[in-house]
């Protein structure tokens, strides 16, 4: 990026642009060990190098583009879960995947929050010895298959999939829709109803198994990379399907506590990628004969993004301590979640502004990170499902129905 531009004060002094070419305002690296702060400094090199430009066009046609993930697998980011790093090198991880490439985040993400996290937190010691080694390097890919046609924010009492236990086996029937990967993973991991008992129950099922059918869903304004599928399912699995603690709804709710929080991370990736690109332009773009970069709106629009930047870094930064401590609760992960991908989508209006005419192309990357930060505002809960979580939480009381 350049810094050469040198806008005038309001003295008349000419000053030099900031050195500030990293966009982590608080340089939160600097709390890493140094071997963490190098491994970083790889996964950001590979990604910029090789994500961040060639994911455009998989981008446009909707397309996975599986070498990326082969090579995020060799720098380990698929068993980030698993490998003992601190909570704080998983953030900024996630958060330089996202810089690059929401969509990539999304995929990682998923990946290492509730397909990696589930099978080794409810997973038997024989689902983990079979799906792990190729899940941590990326060369086997999951399916959270969770939300439903008809069921979303009320999942929970909602959940219509039936799993019902006839002599040795399970019998699986129903839908699901939006599920990541679903057209693409080597195993899925369905939650079903129990005939039984009513409790939701999770099973990790190898997606050649017949009456496992996925149908891609197209059109999508965000995370295009990612492959949504609509499921239908009528299956018969063998009792050892069923992940051993994977029993109730709590087993589940555990896990999306943790991937609130994972897209905190992710808001402070793309708006990270906002302020790259924006301060870019402005420094390039020439207009009435002096840099954009020279002008006090564009010099406002930067500083506000940047503000909206920090605080979500700092948010962000303070999460990770909390969950080094085991104190991630639900109001902390659901506050992130919501706030953080707010502040993202009002930086990414601030960012088209600055662009212009070049704001809505998405080969200017601008709209293509306002696009998927619209989808990450969405998933994981909503914006407005998140608030209620979170007031409830404050409140003792519950505002859902």
């Amino acid at each position: 990026m350049s810094t050469k531009a040198t806008p005038e004060s309001s003295q008349g002094v000419r000053t030099s642009a900031s050195s500030h070419s990293h966009p982590d305002l608080l340089d939160l690296a600097r709390h890493l060990s140094a071997e963490e702060q190098e491994r970083l400094q790889r996964i950001e090199a590979y990604v910029q190098e090789n994500v961040r430009h060639q994911s455009i066009e998989p981008w446009h046609h909707e397309q996975l583009p599986i070498d990326m993930l082969h090579g995020l697998g060799d720098l380990g980011v698929g068993e980030l879960f698993l490998d003992g790093s601190s909570q704080l090198f998983q953030g900024l991880a996630h958060i330089a995947v996202a810089r690059a490439d929401v969509s990539i985040s999304a995929v990682v993400g998923i990946h290492n929050e509730l397909i990696v996290g589930t099978i080794e937190s409810l997973g038997s010691a024989e689902q983990k010895e079979h799906w792990l080694p190729g899940l941590r390097r990326l060369r086997t890919l999951g399916a959270f298959c969770l939300t439903e046609p008809d069921h979303g924010s009320d999942i929970a009492g909602g959940l219509a999939t039936s799993a019902t236990f006839e002599g040795n086996s399970w019998r699986i029937r129903g839908s699901k829709r939006w599920i990541g990967l679903g057209t693409v993973a080597d195993v899925a991991v369905i939650w079903a109803r129990d005939t039984s008992d009513g409790h939701i129950k999770g099973f990790l099922v190898p997606t050649d198994t017949p009456g496992y059918r996925a149908h891609k869903i197209t059109n999508k304004t965000g995370l295009r990379i990612m492959q949504n599928a609509e499921l239908e399912l009528d299956l018969t699995l063998p009792e050892s399907a069923l992940m051993p603690k994977a029993t109730s709804f709590a087993a589940t709710s555990e896990g999306l506590r943790g991937s609130r929080a994972w897209v905190g991370w992710q808001a402070v990736g793309a708006q990270q990628a906002l302020l790259d690109t924006a301060r870019h332009h402005a420094l390039t773009r020439t207009q009435f004969g002096k840099p954009l970069a020279s002008f006090q709106l564009v010099q406002t629009a930067l500083a506000t993004m940047a503000g909206n930047l920090a605080v979500s870094t700092a948010f962000m930064g303070e999460l990770a301590r909390l969950q080094e401590a085991n104190q991630l609760t639900m109001l902390r992960a659901t506050l992130a979640k919501a706030t953080l991908t707010r502040l993202a989508r009002e930086s990414a209006a601030t960012a088209r502004d600055v662009l212009g005419g070049n704001g809505i192309l998405s080969t200017h990357e601008v709209a293509k990170i306002a696009g998927d930060i619209d989808a990450i505002y969405t998933y994981e809960g909503s914006y407005g499902i998140n608030m209620l979580i979170a007031g409830r939480e404050l409140t003792g009381v519950s505002a859902f129905v």
